[in-house]
């Protein structure tokens, strides 16, 4: 009985510990941005620590002791420790292993120039034409999974103290149980070299490792009343399908969208970026089991990408010759200015 009364008072802690954060996710949302309710899928991603929770591991981490904690803190936050924590199974077993894209980026990149695209797109287009997405046309979608699609945010006074670079990996590596040349290493290594190269590269670049951080930035770039758009599940992937309803959703040229693409990491990272000259689409794609609400974005100004861009690759052009699209994957987001 004792057992019993114990673990419904765990219950009731973790219940109003959800509903304490979300509230507090939900009350930032309402004072910063323009719109009623924040979307489920970012509901979703709000930290479930409560407040005495964050203050215990803040106290851990000032005490250099959160490591020897890590088992609670990972199962209370939600977020991913140990080597190889990548994927629950949340997705259709009947898929492909997700590969990072770095890997499908060498796929790619090994290719012969003169390899034929019906080759080279057999594992679904990562880059292509405008002129492909036409309703009733067949094409090949890419993987749209998130490796870490379940993982949350931390709040931001515990992100802020997370050594997130380079220089601290080891560090970093240590806190979440992460070997090296593991899986979850590599990744690691991917985001923060990604990271650490906008922050030095790009003015309208950031690291998002919180909420809270990532609708500052939308506000900053964007002002306080903008639209959101987010392709709706994975369905699709490594599929032909068939292109249905296609609708342009964001069109001004003129005042650039901000694209957010979910990062894999211990803990939920967004790397957003300001491309000028994009244009949001939403496309129906009639997968094999039902239909995806998904979203593409297309670049019209490439003049300043790297020559050796896989796109370039794949679409045999150089840079400003041709506009570039592309799928947004699960949990990817775009943020469009609208008016008042």
């Amino acid at each position: 009985m004792t057992h019993a009364i114990l673990f419904l008072g765990l219950l009731i802690v973790a219940y109003f510990g959800d509903s304490q954060a979300e509230n507090a996710f939900s009350q930032y949302w309402e004072e910063h941005i323009g719109l009623p309710d924040p979307p489920q899928w970012l509901i979703s991603k709000t930290s479930p620590l409560s407040l005495d929770q964050l203050a215990m591991f803040m106290k851990l981490m000032e005490e250099n002791e959160l490591a020897s904690h890590m088992h609670s803190f990972c199962k209370q936050a939600n977020v991913a420790c140990s080597t190889n924590a990548l994927m629950k199974k949340i997705y259709d077993t009947n898929l492909p292993s997700i590969i990072p894209l770095t890997d499908a980026k060498k796929i790619y990149e090994g290719l012969p120039e003169e390899t034929p695209m019906s080759i080279a797109s057999q594992g679904g287009l990562l880059f292509f034409r405008e002129s492909v997405v036409k309703e009733r046309n067949v094409m090949p979608i890419p993987d749209l999974r998130d490796p870490m699609s379940y993982i949350s945010f931390l709040p931001r006074p515990l992100a802020s103290k997370i050594p997130f670079s380079f220089a601290r990996i080891d560090e970093l590596k240590k806190l979440f149980g992460v070997v090296d040349d593991s899986n979850m290493d590599e990744y690691i290594q991917d985001t923060l070299k990604i990271c650490e190269k906008s922050s030095i590269q790009c003015l309208h670049c950031t690291c998002a490792t919180s909420a809270e951080d990532l609708i500052d930035f939308i506000i900053e770039k964007l002002g306080h009343h903008v639209g959101i758009w987010s392709t709706e599940n994975v369905e699709g992937s490594y599929e032909n399908v068939t292109i249905g309803a296609m609708k342009l959703i964001y069109g001004n040229l003129s005042e650039p969208p901000v694209i957010c693409h979910s990062q894999p990491f211990p803990f939920q990272v967004y790397f957003c970026h300001i491309l000028q000259k994009v244009k949001v689409y939403a496309v129906d794609i009639h997968a094999r089991k039902k239909v995806n609400h998904a979203i593409m974005a297309c670049h019209y100004d490439t003049s300043t990408w790297n020559p050796n861009h896989l796109a370039f690759k794949l679409l045999g052009f150089g840079p400003g010759l041709i506009e570039v699209c592309h799928w947004m994957n699960k949990n990817g987001v775009v943020w469009t200015k609208t008016l008042v």
